[in-house]
């Protein structure tokens, strides 16, 4: 066993030098002690590489992008160890960076187990407004919420030692790199690329996990050609730490074994349901459908080196910093009469000036803010802040804009403003009960 820091990312072999890696990820806000209780048979036949997520369980500080960010980082220190091929594990955030393994190196991944996975979790705006509590209220929200997510209530009630050790990991996180997540997963949308996922896969789930659920599960065994569905009964979003060892069989037969033939179901897509002590695997299942949307086109140069429209650059924007709620509510209210005016500003207010390199999102919205104030726009200023919270900055800064803003713009408007703000902050910064 070893244990060391390879740029940036923390990690630890267990098992024989000469066996297989089999590489495990871990979920966000967990560190790699989550795997312990399946480390013993794993280690029978495998060398495991586990791994901590940036500023998990102690590792560097050094916030990651995006899921691909996360992969490439990965890859780097496997490259550093000389590991080329290997087997996948991954649990929620860990099973997205094993996904996008699969699909954007897959000559590096033999096998894939994706644990309480989707191809898109929840939604943009639920992982960006996570994003915003923390960096108001620090962790202590997400701890304190972490059991009723991660947890059966039974389970909970029941192992109040295993219920503080995660609570302590969720503290323990730099808040940080826990935001980055935030945004990373909020991104993070493989729908329509999962029928080019490869390898063989078993997808397992929680049957109790109201996070990423059988219904997310059901979808990714749908997209992916050689897939498998196993539901664990009595568990929810962190299976391998509530039923180790159902997991863990699953995992045993799913990486050392081949495909079994059974039976296909009269639907493609039906779960073989376990006994209460042992979960089962489904019968390989075919896609059946395309899920999701369409994927956006890539703008490409015009003939003659006209610059491309910058519609879709200004929608995609203008989402991550609005919101997906805000922006399709506004977009499907359009009309006839208002449908080219919002054609307009996410064209060119989105698309033309949001998407310059000169000023970062911050300081745009320090902008914004103060121009709404002196126009007394207050309908705009609200949602303004609350892209504002989205881009980073605290209600403390917000604060010290509008202070600003007293001086320069007058002290009526700063009051009408101050008033919008604080009830948007309320809301936005407020941990959902």
């Amino acid at each position: 066993m070893s244990e060391k820091n390879v740029e940036t990312l923390q990690y630890r072999f267990d098992g024989p030098e000469d066996a297989p890696v089999l590489v495990i990820g871990t979920s966000l806000g967990a560190t790699w002690h989550m795997w312990d209780r399946q480390i013993p048979d794993l280690t029978r036949q495998w060398r495991v590489f586990r791994f901590d997520l940036p500023g998990h369980g102690g590792a560097p500080a050094h916030p990651a992008s995006s899921v691909n960010e996360l992969a490439e980082r990965l890859l780097a220190t496997l490259d550093s160890l000389g590991v080329q091929r290997f087997g996948y594990a991954g649990c929620s955030i860990g099973g997205a960076i094993g996904a996008e393994l699969a699909l954007r190196h897959p000559e590096r991944v033999a096998s894939l187990g994706l644990v309480a996975a989707s191809p898109r979790f929840g939604t943009a705006d639920e992982f960006r407004q996570r994003g915003v509590i923390v960096r108001t209220n620090g962790l202590e929200p997400m701890a304190a919420s972490a059991p009723a997510r991660w947890f059966t209530h039974g389970f909970a009630a029941a192992q109040p030692a295993i219920v503080e050790w995660a609570v302590q990991m969720v503290r323990t996180t730099d808040p940080g790199c826990y935001i980055a997540a935030c945004e990373a997963l909020a991104a993070f949308d493989i729908r329509v690329d999962l029928r080019r996922i490869g390898v063989p896969t078993l997808v397992l789930v929680g049957s109790e996990d109201q996070v990423t659920g059988p219904a997310e599960a059901r979808t990714l065994v749908a997209g992916i050609p050689d897939a498998r569905l196993a539901l664990v009964p009595g568990a929810s979003h962190l299976a391998p730490v509530e039923q180790p060892a159902a997991v863990t069989d699953l995992l045993v037969r799913h990486f050392s074994t081949a495909w079994q033939a059974t039976p296909a179901s009269t639907t493609g897509m039906q779960a073989i349901q376990a006994p209460p002590v042992m979960p089962a695997i489904s019968a390989p299942i075919s896609p059946v459908g395309e899920i999701g949307t369409a994927a956006q086109p890539v703008a490409v140069p015009e003939e003659g080196g006209h610059r491309p429209d910058p519609y879709e650059a200004g929608l995609k924007v203008r989402r991550e910093v609005l919101g997906d709620a805000h922006v399709d509510r506004a977009l499907g209210e359009a009309d006839a009469f208002t449908g080219d005016f919002q054609e307009l500003i996410t064209r060119y207010a989105w698309g033309e000036v949001w998407t310059r390199d000169g000023l970062d999102r911050r300081t745009r919205s320090c902008v914004t803010l103060t121009a709404l104030v002196a126009g007394g726009h207050l309908n705009e200023l609200a949602f303004h802040t609350r892209a504002a919270l989205r881009n980073g900055l605290t209600p403390a800064e917000i604060k010290e804009v509008l202070i600003q803003t007293a001086v320069y713009c007058g002290v009526p408007a700063a009051n009408s403003a101050f008033k919008v703000a604080q009830a948007v902050i309320q809301e936005e910064t407020t941990p959902q009960a």
